[in-house]
């Protein structure tokens, strides 16, 4: 039973990846949605992606591929952009990585935080293991942040403990889905094509727009079903959505 999960009480969401482009294959779409509704959304990416262009030097790839990130990021109204310099390749839940995250999240103060699944298997496959270690190190560092004894010299630098109330995962088993307009959808698709040098260096990328459309009628498809279950039969005309895992956190 996938349920429509509503914004209301969003002001503020904190996206944490680990790598350029993670946010594009279709939750920027909802990124879009949401800084159209008014909520400031905020990236944070552990690493710069340096490693992800087997052709080029990462000295070349990293800078390249965070100017693409901020082309992708004006598209869909994100101002703010952290990029870390971790090592892309070898993230791992670490507790250096936890106390980034959770400076992050103290110092931005989100109501809801989103991240890539650290599940091994994915709906495309095995994941990879920076996403895995990106998404795990994320649960942790929300626990952390609302903790004023864990990372505690934070605290003195001006942060406060703060409780984050959800947890959104992306690319797992959904639970809600955030409705989607079809301009957030286009403003989607451009910014996975802002990664056109990275896309260009995989052979047989499967297109941006059939991409994120196809994740955007995925969600409205199992949240249609849900209505209609409810409803008695009525499917209520509903074309795109997220779907995303949402933990209750505080």
């Amino acid at each position: 039973m996938v349920e429509l999960f509503p914004p209301d009480d969003i002001e503020r969401m904190l996206c944490v990846v680990a790598h350029p482009d993670d946010m594009e294959y279709g939750a920027s779409a909802a990124v879009a949605e949401w800084t159209a509704r008014g909520v400031e959304v905020a990236y944070l990416l552990l690493t710069a992606g340096e490693a992800g262009i087997r052709d080029m030097y990462p000295a070349e790839v990293g800078p390249l591929r965070a100017q693409e990130q901020r082309k992708a990021c004006e598209i869909v109204g994100v101002e703010n952009l952290t990029i870390l310099d971790l090592p892309d390749g070898m993230l791992e839940p670490s507790i250096e990585v936890r106390s980034r995250i959770a400076g992050e999240i103290r110092r931005f103060r989100p109501q809801a935080v989103m991240c890539t699944s650290w599940e091994l298997e994915v709906p495309w496959g095995l994941n990879h293991a920076d996403h895995r270690a990106a998404g795990l190190a994320t649960v942790d560092a929300i626990r952390d942040a609302d903790n004023p004894w864990i990372f505690s010299h934070q605290l003195s630098e001006g942060l406060t403990a703060w409780s984050t109330r959800w947890l959104l995962v992306t690319g797992t088993e959904p639970t809600h889905a955030i409705e989607l307009s079809r301009e957030s959808v286009e403003k989607g698709v451009a910014s996975l094509e802002a990664h056109e040098v990275y896309l260009r260096a995989l052979p047989g990328h499967i297109p941006p727009r059939e991409i994120v459309e196809g994740a955007a009628a995925s969600g409205a498809a199992a949240l249609r079903e849900t209505r209609s279950a409810v409803d008695d039969g009525a499917t209520p005309t509903l074309e795109y959505a997220l779907g995303v895992r949402a933990i209750a956190m505080g």
